[in-house]
């Protein structure tokens, strides 16, 4: 990881904070909540190593890239995080396809790139979050909150404030140790005023005390409302993609997940993701990889098997463009 090299680029009228190596075709990596470009810390030497030139950027509002004055949810819509990354594409790619990566929301933000600019992406792979379309019947989070409940996480984060205060009273490196370990498939509950138990974490062995002082030095830093702002522009971002009603994923992607991932073990997600419902919204979709033991942070916990299924899927692009040539 001393070979990364770190810069900040001006995107969208935000500062960008940027990590890449190595050279050849783009690999874009996109990381979730709560996390960092640091998230793909196993995947950029692996990928580097095979000939690509990889790029992870901390997205809007997050660790060194800045956000919205006043933590303005409403600037953290997809619209605008697909525009900073388009921005990004045309200084370091212009006029090229990347291939992208995506995990948590990174995945959301990666489906929202395929579908308002496919001719930017080359192929994708995706983690841990399916491709829905949107359902012009109801808002996000009324149909989050009927399943789940006052309590499910996403509605928590709903109120400007009271999450963060709350953190704040637990501490910074507890909130991130403690979200970073979920391993129970069921719902995340969050109950007002005690988020989380007492008990003490314990590390597993792919997540080192070093990593979490990384995420722990950065969230210190910034608070978690550049992140949080994502869960809350959910329903502007139903009200702005009425255009993309109906609309599929028209790029070729792969999917992985693991089986002890909360969001593979949402109501429903098991059976659209089985039986042809995400095949049906993403036709090109190639393959779906079911991680067995493993749970979210998949990338991190697993990195062997998951930079092996990126490097294969990416290498069959780049194998059939060198034999067109």
């Amino acid at each position: 990881m001393e070979k990364v090299e770190h810069k900040t680029m001006r995107v969208n009228g935000i500062n960008m904070h940027i990590a890449e190596m190595g050279q050849g075709p783009i690999v874009l990596f996109l990381h979730g909540f709560p996390e960092l470009w640091y998230s793909w810390r196993h995947q950029m030497p692996f990928m580097a190593a095979h000939g690509y030139r990889v790029v992870a950027p901390d997205l809007r509002g997050f660790g060194d890239t800045t956000g919205a004055p006043k933590g303005d949810f409403t600037k953290f819509t997809t619209l605008h995080v697909v525009g900073d990354l388009v921005e990004l594409l045309n200084i370091i790619a212009p006029d090229q396809k990347v291939f992208l990566v995506g995990h948590d929301w990174g995945a959301m933000i990666a489906w929202a790139m395929c579908l308002y600019r496919p001719d930017k992406i080359k192929a994708l792979v995706n983690m841990s979050v399916p491709f829905f379309p949107r359902n012009p019947i109801i808002r996000p989070i009324v149909a989050l909150r009927a399943i789940y409940g006052d309590e499910y996480y996403i509605i928590r984060f709903q109120e400007p404030g009271e999450i963060e205060e709350e953190f704040a009273q637990i501490g910074t490196k507890t909130v991130l140790e403690k979200m970073l370990t979920i391993r129970d498939p069921e719902p995340l509950k969050l109950p007002k005023g005690k988020p989380f138990d007492d008990s003490p974490v314990i590390l597993p062995p792919w997540l080192t005390e070093k990593d979490v002082d990384y995420y722990a030095t950065k969230y210190e830093h910034t608070g978690f409302t550049g992140g949080l702002n994502y869960y809350r522009a959910l329903d502007l971002n139903w009200e702005l993609t009425a255009p993309w009603t109906g609309a599929k994923i028209e790029v070729p992607v792969k999917f992985i997940v693991g089986d002890l991932d909360l969001t593979y073990n949402s109501a429903g997600v098991k059976f659209y993701i089985n039986n042809g419902g995400l095949k049906k919204n993403v036709p090109l979709l190639e393959d779906v990889v079911i991680l067995k033991g493993v749970a979210h942070f998949l990338q991190q916990e697993k990195p062997d098997e998951v930079n092996e299924h990126i490097h294969v899927f990416f290498q069959s692009f780049s194998s059939s463009e060198t034999s067109a040539l």
